[in-house]
């Protein structure tokens, strides 16, 4: 139940401005909520184009942003990868493809594209800085196909220069992001925006990074799946650092199975994070975490918090 009419009207203002869009094919695709897995079906069965994908979540952006400010950037290549995908599939069989092939991803805006985007952690002080190699977790993604479709707004600094007095979900460059169910609700963060953009639709998947809770928590408050892999199971390299410890890079999704795709796009040994990702490299499976999701693995157990 809603606490106050203003929780009603934002919910409102959020259903309006962004209606659910079906693509036409053989039968109606929709987009909206859609699973990896669903894609890649519709991609294979000519019934939605990663470049159509692209066009429907910068629709939402264009039309959510405003409210929710959880995007900073939009690559401006976004669409040319999108076709690119597009024309690989044309050509090639699907056979041995990623599943992370021509879907798109929003980065956290701590971790470096080589591109036209910006990396600046949300501060100004950054503004301008255009990194000129992409970060060891963007490398691995464009190598799969994946869409790199723009950066996402985080509490600036991940909080730390101001000794988390900021609210979290603030920064600089976008403002103050909203949790996309609650008025004026916690975002939690550091990866505010990664989660929200992903909640409301406006991205199949993204990125966030995590030292302390910055995964976990936002994916907590926005409704979605995120979790911190092993320090060193995917490369810090090129992302806006806080303690070689603990920094790791993680996904977030709207299912398990969206974030073990990927994270199996991203795990594995990068030589610039050298020490920490060949110790965790010798126990990433065979075939990746793909085959240990079970649709039924859950039944008889017994699940507690605190």
């Amino acid at each position: 139940m809603f606490t106050n009419l203003s929780h009603l009207l934002f919910l409102q203002s959020i259903i309006l401005l962004a209606p659910i869009i079906t693509v036409k094919g053989q039968d109606d695709f929709t987009i909206e909520e859609a699973t990896i897995e669903s894609i890649q079906r519709a991609f294979d069965e000519n019934k939605l184009t990663s470049l159509q994908l692209v066009d429907f979540y910068l629709h939402r952006i264009e039309n959510l942003n405003p409210v929710l400010r959880c995007v900073l950037e939009i690559n401006p290549d976004a669409r040319v990868q999108a076709e690119e995908a597009d024309r690989e599939r044309r050509i090639n069989s699907h056979h041995g493809r990623s599943f992370m092939h021509g879907i798109p991803v929003l980065l956290k805006d701590s971790i470096d594209t080589n591109d036209k985007m910006n990396t600046t952690a949300g501060s100004y002080a950054l503004l301008g800085s255009v990194a000129g190699r992409d970060a060891g977790v963007v490398e691995k993604l464009r190598k799969v196909g994946a869409v790199i479709l723009g950066k996402t707004s985080l509490t600036e600094w991940y909080s730390f220069r101001a000794l988390f007095k900021i609210p979290n979900g603030w920064c600089a460059r976008g403002g103050q992001a909203q949790n996309p169910y609650v008025a004026g609700g916690d975002t939690c963060g550091s990866s505010s925006g990664s989660a929200i953009s992903v909640a409301a639709n406006m991205v199949s998947v993204s990125l966030g990074s995590e030292t302390h809770g910055s995964i976990i928590c936002p994916a907590d408050y926005n409704s979605v799946v995120g979790f911190k892999p092993t320090a060193g199971l995917t490369s810090r390299a090129g992302v806006i650092p806080i303690s070689s410890r603990q920094d790791t890079i993680g996904p977030m999704a709207r299912s398990v199975a969206d974030a073990v795709h990927l994270l199996d796009a991203i795990v594995g040994f990068d030589p610039r994070d050298g020490e920490a990702t060949s110790e965790a490299a010798r126990f990433i499976p065979d075939g990746g975490y793909k085959p240990f999701l079970n649709e039924h693995g859950i039944i008889g157990k017994r699940l507690g918090g605190c």
